[in-house]
């Protein structure tokens, strides 16, 4: 009896990990934004964003960083603000941007593989492509790795 009982919880653990599998998968695959075309292409030419019509430095130029994870749909999930530079309201308009996201796999990305990766939102942000970076700059996230 005492056999059975241990083989119907090794079996338990067993399942309860093969479930839990596919999310630590997701959440190992890391990519940068620069090498996130390897594997998904953004399909939008334009999202709409809620933007809020007033609040804390919503009219300086700054940037934010939101974290995300594509699905195998092409969808964005679990997006969050990761970072912002400086601090101001705006966070809540980057992750409604974001939200509409929509990407599709690129040729090498067959199995529409999910992966975690991260966009940087500039707000007033100059046209000069040199003051545009330097302002993008304080928004990179490490820890994501090539594709």
């Amino acid at each position: 009896m005492r056999t059975t009982i241990r083989f119907g919880q090794s079996l338990l653990v067993a399942a309860a990990l093969a479930a839990c599998m596919p999310a630590l998968a997701q959440e190992a695959r890391r990519v940068a934004p620069d090498q996130l075309p390897h594997l998904w292409i953004l399909l939008n030419r334009d999202v709409s964003v809620d933007v809020p019509n007033s609040g804390v430095n919503i009219y300086k130029p700054s940037c934010v960083a939101v974290t995300y994870m594509i699905g195998s749909d092409g969808a964005p999930m679990n997006v969050q603000v990761a970072k912002m530079v400086p601090a101001s309201d705006l966070g809540k308009a980057a992750v409604s941007a974001v939200s509409n996201f929509r990407y599709g796999p690129s040729l090498t990305n067959s199995s529409h593989a999910p992966v975690a990766t991260y966009y940087v939102i500039p707000f007033n942000a100059p046209d000069d492509p040199t003051q545009r970076d330097q302002l993008m700059a304080p928004c990179k996230l490490a820890g994501y790795g090539q594709a």
